[in-house]
């Protein structure tokens, strides 16, 4: 079976040497390039794309892509995506305080049952739901707007009774939040170009 594979590579831009991952995906129906909070750069490909067309479409996305670096170099998300184990260990049980006191502030509306609410360090998942219901949430959830925070709560909450992103699922993140395509796209904001 094929996997999905990562190389670094190397392109200038605007006199900017800048890094980027080329990774292969069986999963992928197009080539993308997506911009990461902490600047990183990973640029998709199909597995039957020609590694020669990677180049052209970096430099067609060129303003693009300095604009999202330049963006996340200037706000706080490259602050929060550089962060160490230490200040994962301090912040831990402030974050886990917030988490609870807004989820259970949030579950008034839906009343759903889930297991444990757990505090984690990752670089670019802002939460997740799992199957055993644990809701999980990263602890620079403490240093984001208080608007985004409940989004991204709320949005992991409503992954207890619909487990994908389909109609019935945005129907209930609206209940709480009928302003959630507004939250959603200012999160979203920068991270990707398709």
């Amino acid at each position: 079976m094929l996997k999905s594979f990562n190389m670094k590579r190397k392109i200038f831009l605007h006199n900017q040497e800048i890094e980027y991952k080329l990774r292969r995906s069986k999963r992928a129906k197009r080539m993308r390039i997506a911009v990461y909070c902490d600047t990183s750069v990973v640029v998709t490909l199909p597995l039957c794309a020609d590694e020669n067309i990677v180049e052209k479409f970096i430099i067609e996305k060129a303003s693009w892509l300095m604009d999202k670096i330049l963006h996340f170099k200037n706000s706080g998300h490259l602050l929060l995506a550089k962060t160490s184990k230490r200040d994962y260990s301090i912040n831990k049980e402030s974050a886990l305080k917030l988490a609870e006191e807004r989820t259970k502030l949030f579950n008034k509306i839906y009343k759903f049952k889930f297991s444990k609410i757990k505090i984690k360090n990752q670089k670019t998942r802002w939460g997740s739901c799992s199957r055993r219901g644990n809701l999980n949430y990263n602890y620079k959830l403490l240093f984001l707007p208080k608007h985004i925070a409940d989004y991204i709560i709320v949005h992991e909450l409503c992954h207890l009774q619909e487990f994908n992103h389909s109609r019935k699922f945005w129907n209930l993140v609206a209940k709480a939040m009928p302003d959630y395509l507004d939250i959603k796209r200012e999160l979203k904001n920068g991270l990707s170009f398709k």
